[in-house]
């Protein structure tokens, strides 16, 4: 049986896992979703001292003090910055490194380098603490969870989106990496994120879904989970 680390994406938190974590566990897999500072249960904890290198401890802190090994680390949406850069710090506890309709930052990039010109160019004159959530029909998430999610997100920290990575090709040398690419949500960095990992010879999987796949197609995604843990 295999350790599942599930990272949500911005705006998440631990909430939006539940359906696949059911499904996993109840296969005998160890599951972790951790939620990141500042978001969701933990958004008590919001400050400006919050970023990027936060939310990869906040990651490398629940495999650390779990022992975790032979991880599946699973990185949604903005998750695959996290992921990326725990990585760096664990390469040789990760089994499997997935990246699931996820960013996918080369060294030197933050994730607002990933977005076109005109949301680098808001990102550059907003001052705030934190990004309101997106209303999750943007991120065509199915109709009868909207709501729901809505209701769920909470702010983002800024500064998650402007720290820049620093990568060593950690992420590279983990034996089994795969890109998973919701179809059904149109989006210029999820396409770069697809072909680069196409071009790097991961395996890359696409599925006819909104962007949060793991609402959107839980019992699928866990299959494919399952199958990427061997």
């Amino acid at each position: 049986m295999a350790a599942f680390v599930l990272v949500h994406g911005a705006w998440h938190g631990a909430w939006c896992w539940r359906r696949v974590a059911r499904l996993l566990s109840q296969s005998g897999h160890e599951v972790f979703t951790p939620t990141l500072t500042g978001v969701g249960e933990r958004s008590h904890l919001l400050t400006s001292e919050i970023n990027l290198d936060t939310h990869i401890l906040d990651v490398v802190n629940v495999m650390k003090w779990q022992e975790l090994n032979d991880v599946v680390l699973v990185g949604h949406s903005y998750g695959g910055m996290v992921i990326s850069g725990v990585a760096e710090k664990l390469e040789k506890s990760i089994l499997s490194f997935v990246m699931l309709d996820a960013f996918f930052p080369e060294t030197g990039q933050a994730l607002i380098d990933l977005q076109p010109p005109a949301a680098r160019e808001k990102a550059a004159r907003n001052g705030a603490l934190t990004i309101p959530p997106r209303p999750a029909a943007m991120f065509n998430v199915n109709e009868k969870d909207r709501i729901w999610v809505d209701t769920q997100c909470t702010p983002h920290p800024t500064q998650c989106f402007l720290q820049k990575l620093t990568l060593t090709r950690a992420r590279e040398r983990i034996r089994n990496k795969a890109f998973i690419r919701a179809t059904g949500y149109p989006s210029e960095p999820f396409d770069r994120g697809l072909a680069s990992a196409r071009a790097k010879g991961w395996r890359v999987y696409e599925i006819a879904c909104g962007h949060d796949i793991m609402l959107d197609m839980p019992e699928r995604l866990a299959e494919l989970l399952q199958g990427l843990s061997r």
